[in-house]
């Protein structure tokens, strides 16, 4: 919202300074966004009288001026390189220590050519009034000297920019903010007059209202005979301040009121509007019309127009339409004056994509009682620009019943607001805000709600059709919820007029000396996931988690709930099984581009169906190619086991026990069925999945060379016990190691030789490992080799060699019932 300050000073009686101004309307709660004050760097500049100029002695393109700067002092020398400069002629002067606009020097006395210059003689462009720079100012003859050239050209105006909050509609007025201001004690409020206006015959066109609901009342008034044209310099100077383009007078003046009582109107061209009737309805299927914008709008049922009897002439309560809009040869003009529905006029809008001051001031909610005295204001002022007489009033509908109460109990005021404000200076203040007290005791005061706060309370008429809303208002509060009451508008009201700055800030209760953790246990996993991965030497990725849905088909179901209805682009149209399918494009593309060795990880989301539980937090990685080479490392194919170090790395940083989890070989249909395998906690609970990457998929995807790739799910893994953690148990004895050979069937898992040993003898057996596999032709058919180094922690005495043989025997025992296996001679 912009306003200059002497159009605000037409509404507020004040002796303030603009800075006093700005720092009032930021403590009421209407930000300012920015200040314009151009006479701030135009203080310096007066207006000039040259008195003399004769050509400089050593240069043919300067002059030498004698120049009365109207200051009382001697007159000053000017040497100026300006083709216009002459005797007689009136301009701005820069004395010296003035600051010029356009580049920021500073003005001194000096010397060119050997001719001293006490100042400058400015152009358009060096005061940052325009693009002239051919020559100095050259101003009327009977521009004052010595007069300051702001003041003299108007300039002097300062214009403030405000910032809005939804629920204010009324200060995107002047007059509301004028009306904040004096209730601040920053003046008076004017008084609004206006003359009633004469009506010298029927009007030409009626209404007609399809949905009372869209529209509850609209006025219309005719002028004839009217002189449409440029509007009177005044007029067009306080919208250019604003940033508004001024059309022609009948328009300006819709424009001027729209800003200056926030009061939206629009003018028709009586002679381009068909048949006698302006109807105000739904949009019809197949109708558009051209917009002032210079656009075409299709609207659509869910819109309100206003059309008369062949076409849409403008989409209600956002922007007219070309066809009947004013022009310099409209002689009769219908001015509109309504009520919309704030709701629908906001949804028009944005599908349409139309902004507009008037639409802006709708979805807000206008003052539901100021049309009539908006319609009057304008027809006067069309009447006093462009002459004319008016009709009767034509209108539709009735003015709806705003009038709603609201009360404030004083003990809040200190209670809630932390203010000391008494109950006597909070009445004057809701009263200078338009509120009339009803009613007023000892406890509280009851009071009338103007028409322009559509903010605070509800109407009267709406509790009385809705009585349900007051209990389920109390339903709210027993329940905890937050409900904002009027009392609670009120009380805003009180606090921001003397200032939202002097309220004391009070400090949330502690609840515990120790502050709770900041993160959840997902969103600690999830950090902890990604580091692990990162020290791993894998690069963090973050991409969309929607995709080509061809792409995702391969890497598990795409059903038609997880379709992106509206996608960004033609192949991001279906949300991702899992953040490994994004992976692997992304691999398949840095491959393409000579980056064929590549280790992503990705923590992201997986998306299995529409269900609330259908999205998954996963932690996933690619690598392909083959391992850095290094001096003691020859480089090699990259496999599965690579992949599933790095998930059990993940499981293990995320206190996973990793004895009790177990590998199974029933991996997706992505990975190789061969080369692949699922960890699992127990056998419901699937906690990860690894392997090679399916050599179809990895042709699909042009992705050459080896790829292996896994998943973990971070919402799988068990929120850790909150149990004290033990002391550890530090025996004082040296631990000792004894390995075994088995010979096994190759079909069993090496993993359950490790559990069966690591369950031997619990309180000995501190760990167990798989150091050593060996298969070839001094085996038997079918056999394998497997080697395992029991770890044994003796805890109160060193073992003797009879007890460690017997540690051994049950291990050998354990491993042959469960696997089968035999001891190796």
């Amino acid at each position: 919202m912009k306003f200059s300050l002497s159009w605000l000073k037409r509404h507020l009686e004040t002796e303030a300074t603009l800075a006093q101004i700005l720092d009032c309307l930021n403590t009421i709660g209407l930000e300012v966004e920015g200040v314009e004050d151009r006479a701030a760097a135009l203080a310096a500049f007066r207006i000039a009288h040259v008195l003399d100029a004769v050509q400089h002695p050593e240069a043919d393109r300067l002059r030498v001026c004698t120049v009365d700067a109207g200051d009382g002092a001697a007159p000053r020398t000017i040497v100026c390189g300006a083709p216009n400069a002459r005797a007689g002629m009136k301009t701005v002067l820069g004395l010296p220590g003035a600051v010029v606009p356009a580049n920021g020097m500073v003005l001194k006395v000096g010397k060119i050519r050997g001719v001293e210059s006490q100042g400058m003689m400015c152009s358009s462009r060096e005061l940052g009034l325009g693009e002239e720079h051919d020559g100095i100012m050259d101003l009327p003859a009977d521009a004052p000297v010595g007069m300051p050239y702001a003041a003299w050209a108007g300039l002097d105006d300062p214009v403030v920019e405000i910032s809005v909050t939804p629920n204010r509609g009324d200060a995107l007025a002047v007059r509301g903010v004028a009306r904040d201001l004096a209730a601040a004690g920053l003046g008076t409020l004017k008084p609004l007059e206006h003359a009633p206006v004469a009506e010298a015959y029927p009007s030409p066109l009626r209404w007609t209202v399809e949905n009372p609901a869209d529209c509850p009342w609209v006025l219309g008034r005719a002028v004839r005979g009217v002189r449409n044209g440029p509007s009177p310099q005044w007029l067009q100077d306080k919208l250019s301040a604003i940033g508004l383009r001024p059309i022609n007078a009948l328009v300006d003046v819709t424009n001027w009121f729209t800003y200056d009582l926030g009061r939206p109107l629009h003018v028709f061209d009586v002679k381009k509007v068909a048949g006698d009737t302006l109807g105000i309805r739904r949009g019809r299927e197949g109708e558009s019309y051209l917009a002032l914008n210079g656009k075409t709008v299709s609207v659509t049922p869910e819109d309100i127009v206003i059309a008369d009897s062949e076409a849409v002439e403008s989409l209600a309560g956002i922007m007219g339409g070309e066809h009947s809009g004013s022009d310099a040869g409209t002689t009769e003009v219908f001015i509109e004056a309504a009520l919309f529905d704030p709701v629908r006029i906001a949804l028009s809008g944005r599908r349409h994509e139309l902004r507009s001051d008037a639409r802006a001031r709708f979805e807000r909610g206008v003052d539901p009682a100021l049309p009539p005295l908006a319609l009057d204001a304008a027809t006067a002022m069309i009447i006093e620009l462009c002459g004319g007489e008016a009709s009767t009033v034509a209108s539709a509908g009735a003015e709806p019943d705003w009038r709603r109460t609201a009360h404030l109990r004083f003990e809040r005021i200190a209670g809630l607001g932390g203010s000391a404000i008494t109950p006597d200076q909070a009445v004057e203040g809701l009263e200078r805000l338009g509120f009339a007290v009803e009613a007023r005791d000892e406890a509280g005061v009851t009071v009338a709600v103007p028409p322009w706060r559509n903010d605070i309370a509800a109407p009267d008429a709406i509790l009385a059709q809705n009585p349900e809303l007051p209990a389920e208002r109390a339903r709210k509060a027993a329940e905890g919820c937050a409900v904002i009451e009027p009392e609670c508008d009120l009380l805003e009201e009180v606090l921001r007029l003397r200032g939202l700055d002097a309220v004391p800030p009070v400090s949330l209760p502690v609840s515990s000396p120790v502050p709770r953790a900041s993160l959840s246990p997902r969103q600690s996993r999830a950090v902890l996931a990604r580091r692990v991965l990162a020290s791993r030497g894998m690069l963090d990725c973050v991409s969309f988690g929607f995709m080509d849905g061809r792409v995702a088909a391969l890497f598990g179901d795409t059903p038609a709930a997880l379709r992106v209805e509206n996608p960004i682009a033609a192949d991001l149209d279906q949300m991702r099984p899992t953040p490994l399918a994004s992976l692997a494009t992304a691999a398949a593309r840095n491959a393409a581009r000579g980056f064929a060795e590549v280790a992503l990880f990705e923590v992201g989301a997986a998306y299995r169906d529409a269900s609330p539980t259908g999205q998954l937090a996963v932690a996933a990685g690619i690598r392909t190619g083959h391992t850095p080479r290094h001096w003691d490392t020859p480089a090699r194919a990259v496999d599965a086991m690579d992949a599933k170090g790095d998930a059990l790395a993940v499981l293990a940083a995320l206190g996973v026990p990793m004895a009790a989890v177990t590998v199974t070989a029933d991996a997706p249909g992505f990975f190789h069925p061969g080369r692949s395998g699922v960890v699992r906690q127990g056998p419901k609970v699937v906690l990860a999945t690894f392997g090679e990457l399916h050599p179809e998929l990895r042709a699909t995807l042009d992705l050459d060379g080896p790829a292996v790739g896994f998943e973990v799910f971070l919402d799988a893994i068990p929120d850790p016990k909150k149990r004290r953690k033990p002391a550890p148990e530090l025996s004082a004895f040296q631990p000792l190691k004894r390995d075994f050979a088995f010979l096994v069937d190759a079909s069993v898992p090496a993993e359950n030789l490790v559990r069966a040993a690591r369950g031997a003898e619990r309180t000995l057996i501190t760990d167990v490992a798989l150091f050593d596999r060996f298969a070839g032709e001094k085996l038997p058919e079918g056999k394998v080799s497997l080697a395992l180094e029991v770890t044994l922690q003796p805890r109160e005495a060193s073992l003797t060699e009879a007890e460690i043989e017997a540690v051994g025997a049950k291990v050998v025992a354990a491993v042959a019932k469960a696997t089968g296996a035999t001891l190796r001679g």
